[in-house]
């Protein structure tokens, strides 16, 4: 859904959304962002590159810790936010989409976080973004994405529909094809005076599995899968991974 002063080129991420992206809390609180910037700033082995990233939530403190960040972002609303918090200036960003925009400069850490990968919508375009962060790699250099698995656990025979937020004046659920591995994630919020906003955006999910070999397309392999940035383990019952690879080494 389009608003009022939102650019199409920004994709699913336009003025609208970006005003209230860095509002506190969720995923903009200190509990999720600390963890997953300390896991980041342990892998960096020199300048790191964030796809999709975004507000700078996690770039820009990432930064601060005397980390080289550049970025990848295709809504220039949400890219515009960077330069506005403290040391954001230092962050080179550029616009353009992580399945083929390139940058100049080799990388030691190429990462996704919070989801993004699912923004791909098609299996094809998100080898792309495994090629592409190969690419930017040097040899020994790693990948990292932050992702949620599907709910599908909880789908009865003949559903396909799972909330994942129900509280006073939101609503948020799910809504799958397990034939495609597509899904929306649609979010209805009302206001107190009663007037209504309803926001749906596509994804499509992978399984780890899928991703291990995606990465192998791209000439990578798995080195770490967590369940969190905690680095605890994966299991059956994990809601979401953390997974690197690495890119192959040039033979001596």
């Amino acid at each position: 859904m389009i608003e009022r002063g939102d650019d199409p080129a920004d994709g699913w991420f336009p003025e609208s959304v970006a005003a209230d992206y860095d509002d506190p809390g969720g995923a903009n609180a200190p509990e999720a962002v600390t963890p997953a910037v300390a896991v980041l700033a342990e892998l960096a082995d020199g300048p790191v590159l964030e796809f999709a990233v975004g507000t700078g939530r996690i770039g820009v403190p990432l930064a601060a810790r005397g980390v080289q960040v550049s970025g990848i972002e295709l809504s220039r609303a949400m890219a515009a936010r960077i330069a506005t918090k403290p040391g954001g200036d230092t962050l080179d960003v550029t616009i353009g989409d992580m399945t083929s925009t390139r940058v100049p400069g080799e990388f030691s850490l190429v990462y996704l976080v919070f989801n993004t990968i699912s923004n791909v919508t098609t299996q094809d375009a998100q080898v792309e973004v495994f090629r592409n962060a190969a690419a930017h790699l040097r040899p020994g250099g790693l990948f990292l994405v932050e992702v949620g698995l599907p709910d599908l656990r909880r789908l009865p025979p003949g559903q396909d529909t799972v909330p994942f937020t129900v509280t006073p004046g939101y609503v948020g659920f799910d809504q799958y094809d397990v034939v495609t591995q597509e899904f929306t994630s649609n979010h209805v919020t009302v206001s107190p005076d009663g007037t209504g906003r309803f926001r749906r955006i596509p994804f499509r999910y992978a399984w780890p599995a899928e991703m291990d070999l995606m990465a192998r397309i791209a000439g990578m392999r798995l080195k770490h899968r967590w369940a969190d940035w905690d680095r605890s383990a994966f299991t059956a019952d994990s809601a979401k991974h953390v997974s690197v690879w690495e890119k192959g080494r040039a033979l001596a």
